[in-house]
C-alpha cells in the first residue's frame, strides 16, 4: 500500500484520514477532509474500548489546534493528557519516559530498545501518512498546553473562588434569566458537593442559597465560600416568599447547613480547591497574549461527586463566556468531553444536564463546538443527541451495542430531518480497529474512513506523577486566588508608598502580651484638619483574616500573631477625567484618572504627578469617613505633617495635575487597516488580538466560500459537458463495435462467396462500405476520447486555480500582523477635567507577631489598586 500524499494544508479543513474500503479491506489514496465549520453543529464519538476513539479524536483536536482554535477538554480518564506528547524531533531519548516498560518487558526489549522501536514506529507511521517533523514542530508551537488538576497540586490548580464571583458583563435586570440559571447550577453543584441531593425548586437549602446569591449578585457584589457560610447564618434577606426568613428555615436548621459547608471548607483536603489559576473561561481559552490554549481539566483523581462539582462550574462559567459572545458561522472554541457518561443521561436531571444541553442547542449561534464521547450513545439524552450534526461511529463490543447505537443514530437522524434510507447496519458491521463511520448532515452521504496517525504520542491514561513531572517549571508558586497583596504596592511601617511589598520592621514600643501600645506618630482618632481640607478614605477591600493568611504564606505557620491593626495613612490624591475623541476611529469616551503619591513628604515642596501612582478603581471606593475593622481592634491614623494642612496648597496640585494629564494621558487604539477593525473602549490589547483572529477566520471562511461559488457554475458546467462527452464516448464505442462486427461479417459473406465461385461486385463494394463506416466510427472514438481528455484536463485546471486561490487567501489572513498597527490619541486641554485634589486616607493593615527572629511588624495593604489595561 503506497503511502498518502502530505495533507493539504487548508485552514479550516481538518485531515482526518483516509476514505476505506471495506470490500477490499484497505484505505483509498483519497484524504477525507472535515469542514471545522461542521463543529459548530457539534459531534458525538461512540466506539467500543480499543477501537480507536482516542487516536481519531485526538487527531480532530490537533487539526483543530493548527488552524488556531482554541480547545477547552473534560478528561476524567486521563487519556487526552496525551496530547502534551509532542516530539518534533522523533528522538528515542523523547519517548523514553512515557513508554510503559511492562510492554517492553513482555516484548522481550529493554526500555531503551522499546523507546527506540516506538519512535521509529511514530515515525514511520507519520510518513505513512505523509506527515513529518515540520507538521508537528507547527502543532507543538500553535498553542500553549496546560493540564489542570482542580483538587490536586499535581498539574496547575484551579480555583473555584471565581465561580462564586458575579457574572462579569451580565446586568441582572437584563439577563435576570440567564444569571438565575447559572445561580441554579451553582447552588445545585455546592450542595451536592455538601452531600445533599437537593431539588433546585422545592429544596429549602436550594431556595436560601439560591436567594443569597441572587441578592448578592443583583448588587454585583461577589462572592466566597467564607461570606456564603455567614450568609447562610445570617441571611441578607428579611422573608422569602411570604415568610420571614426564621419562619422558612429556622436559625438552628441554617446552622446546620453552614456547619456542612464549614466542614468542607476547613479539609485541608480542600484547600487545593481554592489556590491556582481562576476558573476563568477567556483565560482558560487564550494566554494573556492571547494564543489559543489546549486546557485539560484532569479529573481522574476526584470522586463521582466532586466531578459533578467540578463540572458543572465549568459549564456553568463557559454557558456565560458563550453568551457574551459576538454571532459566527465560523468556529471559534471547541469543547471536548472525554467520557461524558453520567453527565447528560437520558432520563436522570445531575447539576451538568441543563448548562451542557443548553450548550448544545445555543452554542452553535456563537461559533462554540462541542465534541462529545462515550462507549454508547444511550449513555445519552435524546434531546442532546439530536443537536449534533456530526456522528462518528466505531467498531462495537456486541450485536447489541449495535442494535442499541442504530436505534439512537436512527432517531437522531429522523428527529433532525435526515434520510433514513441508509443501511447503517451493514455499515457498522464493516468496521474494524481504527475504521469509523462518519454522518454529516453537512454531507449527502455517509463515509467510511481509516483514521490517521496521531502526531501525538498515545502512551495510554496518565497517573498524577506523570503529569506533576509534565507540568514541572509551567507551575506558579500559587496562593490564594484573592491573596491580598496581589494589587497593591506596601510601605515598609510607617512610611507610606515605599514601594516594597512587605518589611520586617523592628519594634519600637510593641508588648508581648495585652493590647499592643500605639506606634509612634498614631492616634485613634483622625487629625483634626482645617475645615475646607477635602478628605477622602479609600474603601478596605481586603479584610483581616487575608492580610493575616498572607503572613502565614509569606513567613511560614511559626508565627504569634499579637494584634492586627487597621491603620490609616495619608496622602495626596487627585481625581480628573479626560474625554478622547476621534471620529475616524470611532472613539468618544470619557476615561477617569485616580492619582495618588507613593510619598506624601515629596508633594509638599513641589508637586510632581510623575512621583504619583495610577489607582485603577472607580469612585465607589473613596468614601467620607473610616471604616471599622472586620475584627474589631480599634483604628489608628498617622499625623499629617502641620505645612500639608492647607487648603490652598491642596487645591494648586490641580493646575499641576492638568498640565500633567495633558502632556502624558494618551489612548492607544489598535486597529486591523483590511480588515476595518478598531479597538473598542474597555477593549484590552489581548481581547482585541482575539476578536482580530476570529474575525479574520470569519474573513476568511467568506472569501473562499465566494471562491468557491465563483468557480462551481464553471466546474459544473465542465462536468457536465464531461458526463455528456462520456455518453457520446459509450453510443460511439458501441457503433464502433457493431460497425466492426458488420465489417467481420460482410468480410466472412465474401470469402465464402468465393469460395463457392460466386462472384458479386455488390459484395466488394458492400465491403467497402463497412470499411469505411467503421474506421469513421473508430474517428467518433478517438474524438470523443480526446474531447474528453481535454475536458478533465480543464476541470483539473479549474480546480487547481480555485485550490491556489483559496491557499493563497488562508496565507492572506495568516498575517494579520502586516495590517495592525497602533494609534494615540491626545486629548484637547479643553477635553481635561480635574474634578478635585483631597487629602486620601490609605488603609492598611499593621500586624504585630512573634516569628523566628523575634518580634516584628508585618504590614500589608488593606486596598486594591485595581489592575491597568494591557
Amino acid at each position: 500500500m503506497e503511502s498518502m500524499q502530505p495533507p493539504e494544508e487548508k485552514l479550516g479543513s481538518f485531515y482526518l484520514g483516509a476514505e476505506y474500503d471495506p470490500a477490499k479491506g484497505a484505505r483509498t489514496d483519497k484524504a477525507l477532509y472535515y469542514d471545522a465549520r461542521d463543529l459548530t453543529t457539534h459531534a458525538v464519538c461512540v466506539g467500543m474500548t480499543g477501537s480507536g476513539k482516542t487516536g481519531l479524536c485526538i487527531g480532530l483536536l490537533e487539526e483543530a489546534v493548527l488552524d488556531r482554535i482554541p480547545v477547552l477538554l473534560i478528561d476524567p480518564k486521563g487519556d487526552m493528557t496525551n496530547m502534551l506528547l509532542q516530539f518534533p524531533d522523533l528522538n528515542a531519548e523523547d519517548f523514553r519516559p512515557w513508554i510503559n516498560e511492562d510492554d517492553a518487558e513482555r516484548k522481550g526489549k529493554t526500555a531503551d530498545e522499546f523507546a527506540s522501536a516506538t519512535a521509529e514506529l511514530w515515525k514511520n507511521g507519520l510518513a505513512d501518512w505523509g506527515m513529518g517533523p515540520d507538521r508537528l514542530r507547527k502543532l507543538k508551537e500553535s498553542a500553549d498546553y496546560t493540564i489542570y488538576t482542580p483538587g490536586s497540586e499535581s498539574g496547575v490548580p484551579l480555583s473555584i473562588l471565581g465561580s462564586l464571583k458575579a457574572p462579569a458583563g451580565l446586568n441582572f435586570e437584563e439577563h435576570a434569566e440567564t444569571v438565575r440559571e447559572r445561580i441554579s447550577g451553582t447552588v445545585t453543584a455546592l450542595l451536592g458537593l455538601a452531600g445533599l441531593d437537593a431539588d433546585p425548586v422545592r429544596s429549602r437549602e436550594a431556595i436560601l442559597l439560591s436567594g443569597i446569591f441572587e441578592h448578592f449578585w443583583k448588587e454585583g457584589h461577589d462572592l466566597d465560600l467564607s461570606s456564603l457560610i455567614m450568609s447562610v447564618q445570617k441571611p441578607p434577606m428579611r422573608q422569602i416568599g411570604v415568610f420571614d426568613i426564621d419562619t422558612f428555615f429556622p436559625e438552628k436548621e441554617r446552622f446546620e447547613l453552614a456547619i456542612s459547608f464549614n466542614t468542607i471548607l476547613a479539609s485541608p483536603s480542600f484547600q487545593s480547591w481554592l489556590s491556582g489559576d481562576p476558573l476563568d473561561i477567556s483565560m482558560l481559552l487564550y494566554t494573556p497574549e492571547g494564543k489559543p490554549r489546549v486546557s485539560i481539566c484532569y479529573l481522574a483523581h476526584l470522586s463521582d461527586t466532586e466531578r459533578m462539582f467540578f463540572v458543572t462550574l465549568l459549564l456553568e462559567n463557559l454557558l456565560t463566556w458563550v453568551r457574551a459572545q459576538s454571532g459566527t458561522s465560523s468556529l471559534r472554541a471547541l469543547l471536548y468531553f472525554d467520557e461524558v457518561f453520567g453527565f447528560l443521561p437520558p432520563v436522570a436531571e445531575p447539576s451538568s444536564k441543563r448548562p451542557l444541553l443548553t450548550l448544545l442547542k445555543q452554542a452553535r449561534a456563537f461559533g462554540v463546538g462541542c465534541v462529545l464521547v462515550t462507549q454508547n450513545p444511550v449513555d445519552l439524552d435524546y434531546k442532546g443527541l439530536t443537536n449534533t450534526g456530526t456522528w462518528f461511529i466505531g467498531k462495537l463490543q456486541a450485536e447489541r451495542d449495535k442494535m442499541r447505537v442504530l436505534e439512537g443514530l436512527k432517531s437522531a437522524i429522523a428527529e433532525a430531518g435526515g434520510s433514513g434510507d441508509i443501511d447503517y447496519d451493514s455499515l457498522i458491521s464493516q468496521l474494524g480497529n481504527r475504521v469509523f463511520l462518519m454522518h454529516n448532515v453537512h454531507e449527502d452521504r455517509p463515509v467510511i474512513f481509516q483514521t490517521r496517525w496521531a502526531m501525538s504520542y498515545l502512551s495510554g491514561p496518565m497517573t498524577r506523577p506523570q503529569i506533576q513531572q509534565l507540568m514541572k517549571g509551567r507551575k506558579k508558586n500559587f496562593s490564594k486566588e484573592s491573596s491580598p497583596h496581589a494589587h497593591a504596592s506596601v510601605p515598609a511601617d510607617t512610611e507610606p508608598f515605599s514601594g516594597q511589598r512587605v518589611k520586617d520592621v523592628e519594634p519600637g514600643t510593641s508588648q508581648v502580651s495585652g493590647t499592643q501600645a500605639l506606634p509612634t506618630g498614631f492616634s485613634e482618632l483622625p487629625p483634626v484638619l482645617d475645615p475646607g481640607m477635602k478628605q477622602v478614605f479609600l474603601r478596605v477591600s481586603v479584610l483581616s483574616d487575608r492580610a493575616e493568611q498572607e503572613l502565614a504564606r509569606q513567613k511560614g505557620v511559626a508565627t504569634r500573631i499579637f494584634e492586627t491593626r487597621l491603620v490609616y495613612q495619608p496622602s495626596v490624591l487627585g481625581a480628573a477625567s479626560v474625554m478622547f475623541s476621534d471620529r475616524k476611529l470611532q472613539v468618544n469616551e470619557q476615561e477617569d484618572f485616580l492619582m495618588v503619591f507613593q510619598s506624601f513628604t515629596a508633594t509638599l515642596s513641589k508637586p510632581d504627578w510623575n512621583a504619583a501612582e495610577r489607582l485603577f478603581t472607580n469612585n465607589n471606593h473613596l468614601m467620607n469617613s473610616p471604616e471599622s475593622p472586620d475584627n474589631g481592634c480599634i483604628t489608628i491614623f498617622a499625623s499629617v505633617p502641620e505645612q500639608a494642612n492647607n487648603p490652598k496648597k491642596l487645591s494648586e496640585f490641580g493646575n499641576g495635575l492638568a498640565d500633567w494629564l495633558y502632556y502624558n494621558s494618551r489612548r492607544k487604539v489598535a486597529f486591523h487597516k483590511e480588515l476595518d477593525l478598531f479597538q473598542l473602549p474597555e477593549e484590552d490589547e489581548r481581547d482585541f488580538r482575539i476578536r482580530l483572529h476570529q474575525a479574520a477566520r470569519e474573513k476568511r471562511d467568506d472569501e473562499i466560500d465566494a471562491l468557491e461559488k465563483k468557480f462551481k457554475p464553471r466546474i459544473d458546467k465542465l462536468r457536465d459537458r464531461a458526463e455528456r462527452e462520456e455518453r457520446e464516448l459509450a453510443r460511439d464505442e458501441a457503433e464502433h463495435r457493431s460497425r466492426k462486427t458488420r465489417e467481420l461479417v460482410g468480410i466472412g459473406e465474401t470469402v465464402l462467396g468465393l469460395f463457392l465461385g460466386r462472384k458479386s461486385s455488390r459484395a466488394v463494394s458492400s465491403a467497402i462500405g463497412n470499411r469505411r463506416m467503421t474506421a469513421n466510427a473508430r474517428e467518433d472514438v478517438e474524438e470523443s476520447h480526446e474531447s474528453l481528455l481535454n475536458i478533465n484536463e480543464e476541470i483539473e485546471r479549474c480546480s487547481a486555480e480555485m485550490k491556489e486561490s483559496a491557499e493563497e487567501i488562508s496565507r492572506q489572513w495568516e498575517r494579520l500582523e502586516e495590517g495592525t498597527g497602533t494609534e494615540e490619541i491626545a486629548p484637547r486641554k479643553s477635553d481635561i477635567s480635574v474634578n478635585f485634589v483631597a487629602l486620601a486616607w490609605l488603609p492598611f493593615w499593621r500586624i504585630s507577631y512573634a516569628g523566628n527572629a523575634g518580634e516584628s511588624t508585618f504590614i500589608v495593604p488593606a486596598y486594591e489598586t485595581g489592575a491597568a489595561k494591557s
